[in-house]
């Protein structure tokens, strides 16, 4: 009895540890790893999201970008941390269900090594062309695609990038044979396209509205299953050819910690970033980029991460991609 005594008060002291933690939480800086360098859309996300926090919590929100190897560096700099809510990642859909899927053999399983918190945003992709390819729209490009089979070409980031995938899926439904052009990032890929270099191009919107609102650019389409807020004026590609209806290709952001960070905590950082995500000059703030915050719970986001998982896998299994 006196055992069984002891045992239960353990519990209720471990118990009771927990929820003095959780309620106390954070009581010194955070980091928050981002797998991609400075600068880009995914960096813009999550240091906005970065400085809510640190306001809120009077906490310093370290931002450590971590970027190669598709997002391997940074994912594992997170699992190597300690389990105390911390360090947190801010991983993209990329490397959270588009990676798992076309590379089974990654150093770790996303779905049971990390703990989701909350999606942050839906990126919308506008697919963009050169001002001297002949074409206004997704519906141009396929009739053009069919007369000329393999002499349309496209850029990416590189092979097994979003960027790869959305065009193979477009091209799987669209049923047209276009040359895929991989580049060693957006920067080189954007710069080859504009001069003409390249045909076409599937990428986010901070980084194309600017060259298409000077013309040096033409958006055709948004991949997203309904038109973008940030501009309103580009069809989706589902609307665009009765082939593509259900087409859908955005890339989006998510917040996750170690799998064995305590619940109690994973709950906090969820409420405060969701309130962080959901104040209308945020809102405003990554809307002008083309962002959409979708904030929810961490149920939901792991749900929405097994989805893109399986969704890619039944894309790469048609497009018949296999990467070296």
């Amino acid at each position: 009895m006196k055992k069984i005594v002891l045992c239960g008060m353990a519990v209720l002291l471990a118990a009771s540890a927990s929820w003095a933690g959780a309620q106390n939480f954070p009581t010194k800086s955070l980091r928050m790893i981002i797998h991609f360098p400075p600068g880009g859309p995914t960096d813009f996300v999550g240091r906005a999201l970065a400085q809510k926090l640190s306001e809120a919590w009077k906490q310093q929100v370290i931002v450590e970008n971590r970027p190669g190897a598709g997002g391997v560096i940074g994912i594992e700099a997170v699992l190597r941390s300690p389990a105390d809510g911390y360090t947190l990642l801010f991983g993209t859909g990329g490397s959270l269900a588009l990676a798992p899927a076309l590379t089974p053999k990654l150093p770790y399983n996303v779905f049971t090594d990390l703990a989701p918190i909350t999606l942050a945003v839906i990126n919308p992709q506008i697919l963009v062309v050169h001002p001297s390819l002949p074409v206004r729209n997704v519906n141009d490009l396929i009739k053009l695609a069919k007369s000329k089979p393999g002499q349309i070409n496209y850029g990416s980031v590189g092979p097994g990038s979003p960027q790869h995938m959305g065009m193979e899926l477009l091209k799987s439904m669209a049923g047209v044979n276009l040359v895929h052009i991989p580049y060693k990032g957006t920067a080189p890929a954007m710069t080859e396209l504009m001069a003409g270099q390249i045909s076409a191009m599937f990428n986010s919107m901070p980084s194309v509205l600017p060259q298409i609102a000077a013309g040096r650019l033409r958006g055709i389409a948004v991949g997203s299953a309904k038109r973008s807020p940030a501009a309103p004026d580009i069809p989706t590609v589902a609307e665009s050819s009765p082939s593509l209806k259900g087409f859908q290709y955005v890339t989006w952001y998510a917040l996750l910690a170690p799998a064995a960070t305590p619940k109690d905590i994973i709950a906090k950082i969820n409420a405060e970033s969701v309130k962080a995500l959901s104040q209308p000059e945020m809102v405003q703030r990554l809307s002008s980029q083309g962002a959409e915050p979708a904030p929810g719970t961490p149920e939901e986001l792991a749900r929405f991460m097994r989805e893109e998982f399986e969704d890619w896998k039944k894309v790469i299994k048609a497009a018949n991609i296999k990467l070296e």
